[in-house]
């Protein structure tokens, strides 16, 4: 039996550039997956491409940090950064906000609940739902976000956690492992939600590439993919894009290094696609449908 794995791209509808990669890498069959952002200048381009392309698994990638809001500022006041107008600028400051208690959960349910609306009156079927900086993966996000999927009939959520084998292989300093291995301290908050642990929201074994995020080139991913384990199901994360003159009008650490994770994925994946009975690509519209339950369930004990 093989592995599963989902290609997802975040930020689908940041730029133009971003979306003809998207549309690009999925026409090469290495990518099945994207979450776009609702209030993303290129939202209009994206949805014209997940469109033209069904066969591309479209999520929301809900923002909460770092980003405009689709609900007017007076209905989530709590959200806002020092303007007024906008979120708070990074993640760092989110979180000190959330874990102070000055952040309100309905605030949270109130603004996911429009970027979610906003895609479906777009008419994408969203298949799952994902955070911009991985923000749901501390409970107080968690929560109020599964509520709004309960709601709006959506099965999927990313598993924001990375296995241990894919952390081991990412490079990344100390800084950054530190920071991860501190935020592992709620993953048995997320698998133990109820909704996840009793399937009524799928979720994968887990998220590869969260670690790399900023230092996935073709030789990391290489080592990802060879090291996955013969059966389960998992995420691959990837932030793919053109480094244009649209690029540079927008808030982004990743730049140059979105063309870099481009040609990793034209490189990479044929290789490990070419190994009989190893590699099945899926997108989260699938996980129901082709997901065994024992499966499933195995993301509650990787590591």
């Amino acid at each position: 039996m093989s592995s599963r794995l989902i290609i997802n791209a975040d930020d689908f509808g940041l730029t133009h550039g971003i979306n003809r990669s998207i549309a690009e890498l999925h026409q090469a069959g290495v990518l099945t997956s994207a979450t776009l952002m609702a209030t993303g200048p290129a939202f209009d381009d994206a949805v014209a491409i997940a469109q033209d392309t069904p066969s591309l698994g479209v999520g929301c990638h809900v923002v909460l940090t770092d980003g405009v809001p689709a609900c007017s500022p007076e209905k989530i006041p709590s959200l806002l950064g020092p303007d007024g107008r906008t979120f708070r600028p990074s993640l760092l400051d989110f979180v000190q906000a959330l874990l102070r208690g000055h952040i309100r959960e309905p605030d949270i349910e109130r603004e996911a609940e429009a970027q979610i609306h906003k895609l479906q009156d777009a008419g994408i079927m969203i298949t799952h739902v994902d955070t911009h900086k991985h923000s749901h993966l501390f409970p107080a996000v968690t929560r109020p976000l599964l509520r709004v999927l309960e709601r709006a009939g959506i099965r999927a959520i990313r598993n924001p956690f990375e296995p241990e084998f894919t952390r081991r292989l990412a490079h990344a300093g100390f800084k950054r492992r530190f920071q991860i291995s501190l935020l592992n301290r709620f993953r048995p908050a997320f698998l133990n939600h109820p909704e996840v642990k009793e399937h009524k929201v799928f979720t994968t074994d887990g998220t590869l590439g969260v670690s790399a995020t900023g230092n996935l080139n073709a030789s990391t991913l290489s080592e990802i993919l060879d090291t996955m384990p013969s059966t389960g199901i998992f995420e691959l994360v990837c932030h793919p894009g053109y480094n244009d003159h649209d690029l540079d009008r927008v808030t982004t650490r990743l730049r140059a290094h979105r063309e870099i994770e481009m040609q990793a994925l034209l490189s990479a994946l044929p290789r490990a696609l070419a190994q009989p009975n190893r590699l099945a690509l899926i997108h989260y519209g699938e996980l129901a449908t082709k997901t065994p339950t024992s499966v499933v369930t195995r993301s509650q004990t990787v590591q």
